[in-house]
């Protein structure tokens, strides 16, 4: 392409002319909305539309001489790809939440510079180190001016998807608990009202979905609570009149989308606010009335909805087990196909296990991206496989797989590689040492309480010994028919908070790595639900993890003696439970495959 026409390089420039005309010297434009999500509806991907990069998370700095594409290592081979050509530059952070970006504009601006960013979509945690580490450099914060509005003449409008219901029996829990168990939170912090905005809890709150946000069964809105009542701030017609009905008969009405600052800059002296300072943006937070009091704690709901309780327990163990038996019929077609000598490319695998989950009972839609990576590409964490860029799967390698399910009774993540051919000794050692941190992790036990980040490095040690690592988490939250990532644990290098303590009920992932750039990856992946250990309790309550997650982890890369007996006795038990309750669920040539991948070793 030529770069005088490069899309990116365009829009840069018009950007750069409207910065100059609202005197703005530095533009940023986090991957954010006014609901803080991970996964944004098209109205918001300004930073994609801007730079050209197509990952979930970065950070685009844009100057009137530079843009610079803040990234952590999950995206890099992927970014530098997509950016090429663009005036993009890209650069190399540790971490999605990394402040890099913050000190970058610092350091690169002269004092009594501008510095823009839409506050509508600006965290109020990003909001005030963003303010006060310009205010020590003498640049001045404007958040008040949306200037990709300005430039991005067909921005696609908000999503209008109808709001539906998620009921009984895969619904465990009644909207009138769940709005209970939130007020008597709020009691307890002494709040008279509890404004929520990020859209997984406001789906579990209400016990209602949508289909606004790509993947996650989730709708656009606000929610404001007191004591008795609520009002839901959402899109005109997204719901129908029946389903208000019912929501007014719990104590909720609705209102539109827009109203939602002027309920908030209504309440007074009288009331006092429960809102949660990393899940709010700082326009909402701005809004307030002046006289309210407000009491800053993390959302209620995100700590109740991180524990399943054993009715929902019991649900994602029946969608596990559907998910598995659709990756079976995958694999033994997939198996068939390549012993017949076809060769499939990516974006077949995509297409043929989404194909599979279709036919398998409760399902709704993928719960991500499909990562179907063979050899280079599967040492990209997030690649994702395209018309423009994909490859045949054909020859030696590995083939990794990292894909997920919306069912009505669960959200499933599972991540498999699989041998092509014949993959080399090197890349049996990686498979062998990424396996062990994943059954090093699923067999432990710990206190109740533990901190999530003091347990990442179990996954990592064996990894480590050889002198291996990787550059993400080892583990999320999982919602419940929600968003496939939930906080607030997270099994990784993160400084440990009190709310990120493992407790019974949690669903998390666990998923250690190995990526050689340019040549090869392995990760293993399993969901785990935490559940109490049978120990001596004088020591207090331990927890250990079930492994939800029901497929075969393939035996045929395993370098034996790099493995422990008590290791292959657990891969054994977990294959025997696995074609225990998958077979029934299978005939003909998946069940056949089924027995053979389950076989002990």
């Amino acid at each position: 392409m030529d770069t005088r026409t490069n899309p990116t390089r365009l829009r840069l420039s018009q950007i750069r002319d409207a910065m100059a005309a609202a005197g703005v010297q530095a533009l940023v434009l986090p991957s954010s909305d006014p609901h803080l999500s991970e996964y944004l509806p098209a109205h918001w991907q300004g930073r994609q539309w801007l730079s050209g990069f197509t990952g979930s998370m970065a950070t685009l700095v844009v100057t009137a001489t530079e843009a610079a594409l803040f990234a952590d290592s999950r995206y890099w081979v992927q970014a530098l790809a997509e950016i090429a050509g663009s005036s993009v530059d890209l650069v190399k952070i540790d971490s999605g939440s990394s402040p890099a970006h913050i000190d970058w504009l610092a350091s690169h601006l002269p004092r009594g510079s501008v510095v823009a960013v839409d506050g509508q979509v600006l965290a109020l945690g990003t909001a005030q180190a963003l303010q006060s580490a310009l205010d020590a450099a003498g640049v001045a914060l404007r958040t008040d001016i949306d200037l990709l509005d300005r430039v991005w003449t067909d921005r696609p409008p908000l999503p209008a998807a109808p709001i539906y219901e998620h009921l009984p029996p895969q619904a465990c829990r009644s909207r009138a608990e769940n709005l209970a168990a939130v007020r008597a939170a709020m009691a307890e912090r002494g709040a008279t009202h509890h404004f929520v905005s990020t859209v997984d809890d406001l789906a579990w709150i209400t016990n209602l979905r949508g289909a606004d946000v790509t993947y996650n069964p989730v709708f656009i809105g606000h929610l404001l609570l007191d004591a008795q009542r609520g009002t839901l701030f959402v899109g005109a017609g997204k719901v129908d009149a029946a389903l208000a009905a019912r929501l007014a008969a719990d104590g909720i009405g609705v209102a539109p989308y827009a109203e939602a600052g002027a309920a908030l800059a209504a309440l007074g002296a009288r009331q006092r606010l429960l809102l949660d300072p990393r899940r709010v943006t700082l326009g909402l937070r701005e809004r307030v009335g002046a006289g309210c009091a407000v009491i800053e704690a993390i959302n209620p709901s995100t700590m109740l909805k991180c524990r399943k309780n054993a009715a929902e327990a019991a649900c994602v163990r029946e969608a596990m087990a559907e998910d598995g038996a659709a990756m079976c019929e995958f694999y033994a077609e997939f198996e068939a196909a390549l012993a017949r000598g076809e060769r499939p490319t990516e974006i077949e695998v995509d297409e043929r296990i989404t194909a599979q989950r279709a036919r398998r009972a409760g399902f709704v839609g993928l719960s991500f991206g499909t990562i179907a990576g063979f050899n280079a590409n599967g040492a990209m964490p997030h690649y994702r496989a395209t018309a423009q860029a994909h490859a045949v799967i054909e020859g030696d390698g590995l083939l990794l797989i990292d894909s997920g399910g919306q069912y009505l009774g669960g959200t499933t993540d599972i991540t498999r590689v699989w041998p092509i051919g014949q993959p080399s000794a090197a890349m049996k050692r990686d498979y062998t040492l990424v396996l062990k941190g994943t059954l090093n992790l699923s067999r432990a036990r710990f206190p109740v309480g533990t901190p999530s980040p003091m347990i990442d490095a179990l996954a990592r040690a064996p990894l480590w010994a050889e002198g291996l690592d990787y550059g993400h988490g080892t583990g999320h939250g999982v919602g419940y028919f929600l968003n496939v990532h939930e906080g607030p644990q997270s099994i990784s290098r993160a400084t440990p908070e009190p709310q990120m303590a493992m407790r019974p009920g949690m669903i998390t992932s666990i998923e250690p790595g190995v990526y050689r750039a340019g040549r090869w990856g392995v990760r293993i992946e399993n969901l785990v639900l935490a559940v109490p250990a049978a120990v001596d309790a004088e020591f207090g309550e331990f927890l250990e993890f079930e492994t939800l997650t029901m497929c075969p982890i393939d035996t045929r890369c395993i370098v034996r003696e790099l493995m422990r007996d008590d290791e292959i006795a657990w891969l054994n038990a977990y294959h025997a439970t696995v074609r225990e309750r998958l077979a029934p669920r299978l005939q003909g040539p998946a069940l056949a495959w089924l027995n053979e991948r389950t076989q002990p070793i």
